[in-house]
């Protein structure tokens, strides 16, 4: 009992926190500008890769979605084709795709800012991350097939591998976004949440996932499979969302600020959410002053009328 009186105040900050940063906005937000802006972006970088660039990223489409489906299916049959097909994009169309994808970054940026409570910086100070972030988010795509096998081996250290991998990325991803402004250290309870609920989340979604896409796809075509993916990554972003936010919150309590040195629970979150509240308090406040005064000096004109004698 005395534990969970005591974890219900960091729970109500958890829920304060994930309330501020908007988790579901957010997340359907990183899913649609993943689905329009990054996969269109990675489609373009395949069509100019050499063969078998393209076949590690096909193993990693199977591995985050199953190793069935008609998504994985059409994967196969793209990279299968020929260069001319592949190269139809275009220099201008990959250039296009690139500039479309920093939309998918900077939504990434919000999402840390904000559940950081921090200011947009200026763009000269950040717009060569957004397209860091975007090469090295394709360079972890690419060997999320070789790390699934543990480089041959086997799967049960490979699940470790894609977890470790995924930790350091999103702790790399966090400090590189919010240009340097939070240590480190203090980053790194969000990376663990992130990384590993969303390595779980996708070792999880093979069960599921195939024989959801099928279905789809048997009863509205090829329009199943985009609502079903796009609902998958929602889930998948609300994972991040969720671990990048909390993180924030235990990076403050006291059992890990100690250890983290991160900035001392100063319950910020909790003035943010409570601010409208205050603001409506204050403006009740000052117009029962005003009509205070107001019914003063009505009565004071009342009774100096009183008291004049009468002509």
């Amino acid at each position: 009992m005395r534990i969970a009186f005591a974890a219900l105040p960091l729970a109500g900050r958890v829920v304060q926190q994930l309330v501020r940063v908007t988790i579901l906005d957010m997340s359907t937000r990183l899913a649609a500008q993943a689905f329009l802006a990054a996969l269109p972006m990675l489609i373009a970088v395949a069509s100019f890769s050499p063969h078998a660039v393209r076949q590690e990223l096909v193993r990693s489409l199977r591995t985050m979605l199953g190793s069935s489906g008609p998504v994985v299916e059409r994967a196969e049959v793209v990279s299968a084709a020929g260069d001319t097909v592949l190269h139809n994009w275009g220099a201008a169309s990959v250039l296009v795709a690139l500039l479309s994808a920093t939309a998918f970054t900077r939504a990434l940026q919000r999402m840390c800012e904000r559940s950081w409570d921090l200011p947009r910086p200026a763009v000269r100070l950040v717009a060569w991350r957004w397209a860091v972030w975007l090469l090295v988010w394709i360079a972890m795509l690419i060997v999320q097939g070789a790390l699934h096998r543990a480089f041959g081996a086997g799967p049960v250290l490979g699940v470790i591998l894609q977890s470790l991998a995924a930790v350091l990325m999103w702790w790399w991803t966090q400090h590189l976004l919010l240009a340097g402004r939070v240590p480190w250290l203090p980053l790194l309870p969000g990376a663990v949440l992130a990384g590993v609920g969303g390595a779980a989340f996708s070792a999880a979604s093979g069960l599921w996932l195939p024989r959801a896409l099928r279905m789809s796809e048997q009863r509205y075509a090829a329009l199943g499979s985009v609502f079903t993916v796009l609902s998958w990554l929602i889930l998948y972003f609300t994972t991040i969302v969720f671990g990048i936010a909390v993180g924030r919150i235990l990076a403050q309590e006291e059992f890990l600020r100690h250890w983290l040195g991160g900035p001392r629970a100063d319950h910020s979150v909790d003035a943010a959410v409570t601010r409208p509240a205050r603001t409506a308090a204050a403006s009740a406040r000052w117009s029962r002053s005003f009509w205070s005064a107001y019914d003063s000096a009505n009565r004071a004109k009342a009774r100096s009328k009183e008291s004049e004698p009468p002509r």
